[in-house]
């Protein structure tokens, strides 16, 4: 798998947050518009569907879980994205990957993490 990370000013929680949030993923993911699950949970196999910015419905199923520090997905039966997070002395580290047949997917998941960044980083001062 092809990865990007980013050093965020959060905690591991904060930023895992914002990874598991489907009401946030349109706001980091720019190939989200819109995300929902099936179930109550952001579980293991849980099944769901993710918008696309031409309108199209696919489904997902959550198909790796490590509460807190990873997840995966399938969309539409294809291995698609990791995502992780580990906590560093300051902040955490966030992570994603693509898989091996598309490198040229990196650029969108910089995006998003830059995205993640400012909405769960600790804002800049003004007077910085």
């Amino acid at each position: 798998m092809w990865s990007v990370s980013r050093n965020v000013d959060a905690s591991a929680d904060a930023v895992w947050h914002v990874l598991t949030d489907l009401d946030a993923w349109p706001k980091w993911g720019p190939t989200v518009v819109g995300a929902e699950l099936d179930g109550s949970g952001f579980e293991l196999g849980a099944t769901g569907r993710v918008w696309t910015p031409v309108g199209v419905p696919l489904p997902f199923v959550i198909s790796e879980l490590d509460p807190g520090r990873t997840w995966a997905w399938t969309v539409a039966g294809v291995p698609a994205t990791r995502h992780g997070v580990e906590p560093r002395d300051s902040g955490c580290r966030v992570w994603m990957s693509a898989p091996v047949w598309a490198p040229a997917y990196l650029p969108v998941l910089a995006i998003a993490l830059r995205r993640i960044d400012g909405m769960a980083g600790t804002p800049s001062s003004p007077d910085a």
